[in-house]
């Protein structure tokens, strides 16, 4: 049986709790000295995941216990030797592809370096994820009644390596695309570059809430570990999927914005009976924070190069292929992985939720609210 591994860390202090039962109620100061001296260690073993036609594999989930702010502020030396040390324990274990989870996979240079020190091949799953959230935000589009071909759609982290191919995939299906990043220089020239190719009209802005206000479509692909879209930027009846992690969506629009669909857009099904069971406590499940039999779509590549046998650094660095993305998204579908149901806010996204969002926006156009409309405040 074909093995794999996936590097993991936790999201925020109070995601620590999940990793280590015992870190609940310790302060913050605490968890911070913990985090950095604390060694790499095996935290999940996966079992269970089985194709359609009797393929299997099994994998471990072995954790860099660094939070995404020491994963930045760190010596890259010091993550690099702390990320490699995780995959160097998941291939003693018989791995033979690992993945890069959440902060780990945009790390320096996008897992290039990290693969080069690997013992065994390294993908960062972004083709899988790209190709998951892309389908997610016209699928919302499609729930909430919005027509994507005479559409503006916004990608907030335009420049990264998600971001600027899932640009390239959704301009082709709306009537304009703006391109969002915080580093002007670097946006100017990547605009440039492919704005002759776009089948669409587009643009681009380093003012993120500017853009969102001109926009029926906005999909995050940050690596922010503060929120950059907020309630009142949203224009009525909008969608926006997050593929970032940690999430960057303002958690105030659940309470504020009952018209707008918030979706993540990187969750897949996955093939089989999986479990997810702790090394340190046999028997018990490591909660994922997803529903049953739910994985990260950068998981779910990771899994599926194990069971099509392709041991290869299939998605590294910035600039990922178009050709790569639907590749992975074809042995996917043979694999049995299939884009997950709808979640926001660590909630399901109901067909109630859904039918209750789209009446909310039917209510706030008829009031006609300026607050609401991110048209008229955009022409204002």
């Amino acid at each position: 049986m074909n093995s794999f591994c996936f590097v993991i860390h936790p999201l925020s202090f109070e995601d620590i709790a999940r990793y280590e039962p015992g870190a609940k109620g310790k302060g913050e100061a605490i968890l911070r000295k913990i985090m950095e001296w604390m060694p790499s260690y095996a935290a999940v073993h996966v079992s269970g995941v089985r194709t359609p036609d009797g393929r299997e594999t099994q994998g471990w989930f072995v954790a860099a216990p660094l939070l995404p702010q020491q994963l930045v502020e760190f010596p890259r030396e010091e993550v690099y030797r702390r990320v490699v040390r995780a995959i160097e324990i998941g291939a003693e274990l018989g791995a033979q592809v690992a993945g890069l989870g959440a902060f780990t996979a945009v790390v320096g240079d996008a897992g290039i370096t990290i693969n080069e020190r690997s013992p065994i091949p390294v993908t960062t799953g972004n083709s899988l994820t790209i190709a998951a959230g892309v389908q997610s935000l016209f699928r919302g589009a499609r729930e909430m009644g919005v027509d994507a071909a005479s559409s503006t759609a916004t990608v907030i982290g335009a420049t990264g390596s998600i971001g600027s191919a899932c640009v390239r995939l959704i301009a082709p299906e709306v009537a304009r695309v703006i391109l969002v990043a915080r580093n002007t220089t670097r946006l100017r020239k990547f605009h440039e570059q492919i704005a002759g190719d776009l089948p669409c009209e587009s643009e681009y802005a380093t003012d993120a809430p500017s853009a969102v206000r001109r926009s029926q479509l906005v999909l995050t692909a940050t690596t922010s570990t503060q929120d950059v879209i907020e309630p009142e930027d949203l224009q009525t009846g909008a969608v926006v999927c997050e593929l970032s992690l940690p999430h960057d969506v303002s958690r105030r629009i659940a309470l504020e914005r009952p018209d707008v669909l918030v979706i993540e857009g990187g969750n897949m099904v996955v093939p089989g009976r999986p479990r997810f069971e702790r090394v340190r406590e046999p028997g018990s499940e490591f909660d994922l924070n997803l529903p049953p039999r739910t994985a990260l779509a950068c998981m779910s590549e990771t899994m599926i190069l194990a069971l099509e046998g392709r041991f290869e650094p299939f998605t590294l660095g910035r600039g990922i292929e178009l050709g790569k993305i639907v590749e992975i998204a074809a042995m996917a579908e043979r694999c049995g992985f299939t884009l997950a149901d709808m979640r926001a806010f660590d909630a399901a996204v109901t067909p109630e939720k859904i039918a209750a969002t789209r009446a909310a926006a039917r209510r706030r156009r008829s009031n006609g609210s300026p607050a609401l409309s991110g048209a008229s405040r955009s022409d204002a």
